[in-house]
């Protein structure tokens, strides 16, 4: 079951009396950008009251985010407490026994080892199905007094290195981010009264490990172990060891302090916002109650990367495992994720962020705005470089040093090929992601009132990209820059993955005229005069959204021509999420039911799994029974021990852009907004009772009760707001 705090995420199960854990912490990726676990840690006790005894039980704490294993042989009784300190990179181990027991602790590695990256592996990096040969290059263990190091520093050469030189960026390599260069990561293990003893080496499931051991010095009733880690772009290895130790004493400093603290955290944390759903009826016979449940163990889950320098990955978070069991095709080592380690896609991140608003989760949304906009130099000496003009491109298969992925700009590109676009039938011309996070930024300034003045350079320059990459691509074609309507010709491009080679994509139209109103609409202080006019000026050229005729009935089009069908999204219906353009309370929303009831593509492409968005388009369209029925397969359980470890679909275990996409629909569900309107329960069903307290726009949150099919407790907070509630039926 997974247990984190901060940036950490734990693996942690019991097995033949053992407990063991993975360790996950965001921001280390190694030399190939593969997101290494930190090693796992093996605790057994002697004599051992888990093994084989009479009774035993490992439960996630969800109210204090602590695991706790209890077990009991005969009159012997012990207690196991792991946890992670919300405020510090540290893990702590704490046994609790009515007996003395000595106990034995083990740090276990698998890369102790040089060695190569079988060819399915390399998709655990950015090298993905390059037949390069490609190294996997052995941390450094060892004992430290009493105490175990281990530590990975990147060398000099890395993925970035070849990533600039395969994109033609040599000249300006001086000038670009690179988040690879000198990263240390690793850490200290140290047991309260225990001594080294020795080293051995073993094989679990499929990969062999070396391990080193610490054992306690005597039998007591109670152990402590700690595991401090540290990440950073050091200098040298003595200077990554002087900022461990500054992690070493500030939590002995804080000891006494820290678990009470932590636990505080989490219980404030759920008082944010919570949906409990049919919470009298038995659990095991109420399906909705499961979906209810699954959606807080998800929200866990990424309150565990709550402060992390890098997003919360789509493709398994901190939370991954073995490979083998995710698909027997996979018998690498537990760093093994599909898709990268480094990579982000952007329209799976988005997923997972987006729920953050109304569960009112701004401070986790931190990690993924600060990704975009430390990577903006980059994106815009990009743009530069290849073509001359401003503005930020950022590609769909974006890597963390925010270049396209070295594996899908192309590996066999054609001589002349333009060097700014991804030779890739999928992502070639797939820049309009970043325009979501633009938009969520935009959101949580207008839910919270937070300064983001920051973010605005970011915000700004996706949207200007747009406005002169294609005025620049016209100009290359002929002598007009615009089209007889004074309007951008968004050509080539793409909508989503799925239609491509496109002339005005509705989801980068829909994106582009939602930001820049967007922008338009917030206070004063964020802009100039002419700043705004300059605003307008580009929404002004941004062509509207395309329609077609299909099956008798008037629906958005995905573009307004475009050449293939490829992949199996339904951007035709972005404009209804994300973008908000049509929905509840808005015009034209016939236009948008049609586009889901008609359209041959948009039905042939209808799916619950992992990425899939139909259970939120059904619910902002009022489509009750589909957004429910799609909303509980979506998020019932996942099949494997822990239920909201969904996937692979087309992605990886646990998916977590398959969870955010249930939070959202679930979400909409309940509430949505347009403008200062809060219309509740707009697609909820009768006979799904429901506790819920959600965020809205305006510093505003709703709490109440749906019991049989009525509205018995409403509390709106701030009680002015309660005027702009608006009830089904009304």
């Amino acid at each position: 079951m997974p247990c984190g705090g901060g940036d950490i995420g734990l693996n942690v199960w019991m097995e033949n009396g053992e407990l063991l854990f993975y360790m996950s912490r965001s921001g280390a990726f190694d030399e190939n950008n593969v997101f290494p676990k930190f090693g796992r840690v093996r605790v057994k006790l002697s004599p051992n009251p888990f093994e084989e005894g009479t009774s035993f039980r490992q439960e996630l704490k969800l109210q204090e985010g602590y695991v706790e294993v209890t077990g009991q042989k005969g009159n012997h009784t012990a207690k196991i407490n792991a946890w992670v300190d919300v405020f510090r990179p540290v893990i702590h181990i704490e046994v609790a026994s009515n007996k003395s027991v000595n106990a034995e602790v083990y740090y276990e590695n698998w890369r102790a080892q040089y060695r190569e990256l079988a060819a399915g592996e390399k998709f655990a990096s950015s090298y993905k199905w390059s037949k390069e040969k490609v190294i996997s290059h052995k941390d450094d263990i060892s004992f430290r007094g009493s105490d175990i190091l281990f530590y990975h520093r990147n060398l000099d050469s890395t993925i970035f290195d070849h990533t600039v030189k395969q994109q033609g960026l040599e000249s300006v390599k001086a000038q670009l981010l690179n988040p690879l260069k000198n990263l240390t990561y690793g850490g200290l293990m140290r047991g309260e009264n225990m001594r080294p003893a020795g080293t051995s080496t073993g094989k679990y499931i499929n990969t062999e490990y070396s391990a080193w051991k610490l054992q306690s010095n005597r039998a007591q009733r109670s152990h402590r172990v700690e595991v401090y880690l540290h990440i950073d772009q050091a200098s040298s290895v003595a200077t990554w060891e002087s900022g461990l130790e500054k992690i070493i004493q500030d939590a002995t400093a804080a000891q006494r302090t820290a678990f009470s603290r932590t636990k505080e955290w989490w219980r404030q944390f759920w008082q944010r916002s919570y949906v409990f759903i049919d919470p009298d009826k038995p659990h095991a016979d109420s399906s909705p109650w499961k979906v209810g449940r699954n959606y807080q163990l998800f929200r866990y889950m990424l309150g565990c990367n709550a402060y992390g320098k890098y997003p919360t990955k789509f493709n398994g978070g901190l939370f991954t495992y073995d490979p083998v069991f995710v698909e027997q095709k996979y018998p690498f080592t537990p760093d093994h994720r599909q898709w990268g380690g480094g990579t982000f896609t952007a329209q799976n991140q988005r997923l997972v962020y987006w729920p953050m608003l109304k569960s009112g989760d701004f401070d986790m949304m931190a990690p993924q705005f600060d990704f975009y906009r430390r990577l903006l130099p980059n994106a815009e000496l990009r743009t530069r470089h290849y073509w001359g003009h401003a503005g930020a491109s950022f590609t769909e298969q974006i890597e963390n040093f925010g270049l396209p992925n070295y594996a899908e700009y192309g590996l066999n590109r054609p001589e002349g090929f333009d060097p700014g676009v991804e030779h890739n039938a999928w992502l070639e011309y797939h820049w309009d992601t970043s325009l979501d996070f633009c938009l969520m930024i935009l959101d949580m300034q207008r839910f919270t009132g937070k300064d983001i003045t920051g973010y605005m350079p970011l915000i700004e320059s996706s949207v200007a990209f747009f406005d002169r990459h294609y005025q620049y691509r016209a100009g290359l074609r002929g002598a007009k820059r615009l089209d007889q309507e004074g309007h951008l010709v968004l050509y080539p491009g793409t909508a989503a993955e799925t239609y491509k080679m496109t002339y005005n994509a509705t989801s980068t139209i829909a994106g582009l005229q939602t930001v820049l109103g967007r922008m338009l609409e917030l206070p004063d202080e964020y802009a100039s005069p002419g700043k705004r006019t300059e605003w307008e000026g580009m929404l002004k050229r941004v062509p509207p959204i395309s329609f077609q005729e299909m099956q008798g009935h008037k629906t958005i089009a995905p573009a307004k021509v475009w050449e293939r069908v490829q992949n199996s999204e339904i951007p035709q219906l972005y404009p209804v999420f994300p973008y908000g353009m049509y929905g509840i309370g808005k015009p034209d929303l016939e236009v948008a039911l049609n586009t889901w009831r008609y359209d041959t593509v948009a039905i042939k492409n209808r799916n619950y799994i992992s990425w899939h968005q139909d259970n939120i388009f059904c619910a902002r369209l009022g489509l009750t029974d589909e957004a429910a029925a799609i909303t509980t397969q979506k998020l019932s359980d996942s099949g494997r021990r822990f239920p909201a470890f969904w996937g692979p679909g087309h992605d990886y275990v646990p998916d977590h852009n398959w969870g955010g996409s249930g939070m959202i629909g679930l979400q909409e569900m309940l509430m949505q907004t347009d403008g200062r309107k809060i219309f509740l329960l707009p697609a909820w069903p009768e006979e799904w009772n429901v506790h819920f307290k959600l965020h809205a726009p305006y510093n505003t949150t709703v709490e109440g009760k749906f019991i049989n099919g009525k509205v018995e407790e409403l509390v709106v907070t701030p009680k002015a707001r309660r005027k702009d509630i608006v009830l089904p039926g009304a």
